[in-house]
């Protein structure tokens, strides 16, 4: 039987904290401990945790979206999830991993930049990926680049990581440039970031990408992911497109991007 933790939500903090910056209480052993939200490092190391906050009591549905709506896009023009050799960034302790392994993909690639999170996927879903990498995109080497490339990705995923920080825009588009032309891309992102007063370097990549010849967008879907603590529901959109072609490494620059 899986552990119960005992956890408390503190009143009223979305009202004036950020997404990223609520927090929670954990009593463990008789001593309470505040615990960030992102503070995924501390969370993966117990088994659950993550599950009964974000799942359970805060009823996130994003994996399930995700994987649906991409397997519906495809199916509309005769392909399938079978065929796909995914990239799922940002993996965590493989949640969505768990969704695509389901619907039957042919090769599964874990990546997150934490060694907690890898931990935590093969502990707790042991036989959901094929290779499970701890870099940080942003700066991989030559080495991790032969290797990820090695796996003939056709698909790129990244659900509940994006926008905050913890995948930065520049990791975003290099697991991108992996996705072979003619492959998928599916992911979340918080409805505020496709708003064209967000002037963030992640905002800015997406609506740029959304719009170039690189991305044939398939579906956009505006959604409940979970409930705040509070019980607000927290809107994101769903997105997947279809690369079409290898986009330049100079893209960021060009579209004035970086910085």
């Amino acid at each position: 039987m899986q552990k119960r933790y005992q956890i408390q939500f503190p009143p009223q903090q979305s009202h004036h904290l950020g997404q990223d910056e609520v927090t929670f209480l954990l009593t463990e052993d008789g001593q309470e401990k505040k615990i960030r939200f992102h503070d995924y490092d501390e969370i993966y190391l117990r088994p659950g945790l993550y599950e009964q906050i974000f799942y359970e009591r805060l009823k996130c549905s994003s994996p399930e979206r995700v994987g649906k709506i991409l397997n519906d896009a495809m199916g509309e023009i005769g392909e399938n999830l079978t065929e796909l050799r995914v990239l799922d960034l940002g993996a965590g302790n493989g949640i969505m991993g768990e969704v695509l392994k389901r619907y039957g993909v042919a090769r599964l690639v874990g990546a997150d930049i934490i060694p907690q999170a890898k931990q935590a996927a093969y502990r707790d879903r042991p036989d959901v990926y094929d290779e499970y990498y701890v870099a940080d995109f942003t700066d991989l080497n030559e080495e991790q680049l032969r290797d990820l490339d090695d796996w003939s990705i056709n698909c790129l995923t990244s659900v509940a990581a994006l926008g905050f920080g913890d995948i930065p825009y520049g990791a975003f588009f290099q697991a991108l440039q992996l996705v072979r032309p003619g492959g998928w891309v599916a992911f979340n992102i918080k409805e505020s970031f496709l708003d064209h007063e967000d002037n963030s370097g992640f905002s800015r990549l997406i609506r740029q990408l959304i719009f170039s010849k690189y991305l044939n967008l398939h579906h956009l879907e505006k959604y409940r992911h979970r409930l705040s603590m509070e019980g607000v529901p927290l809107y994101y959109f769903a997105l997947v497109a279809q690369k079409k072609f290898e986009i330049p490494n100079d893209f960021l620059i060009s579209h004035e991007i970086e910085g």
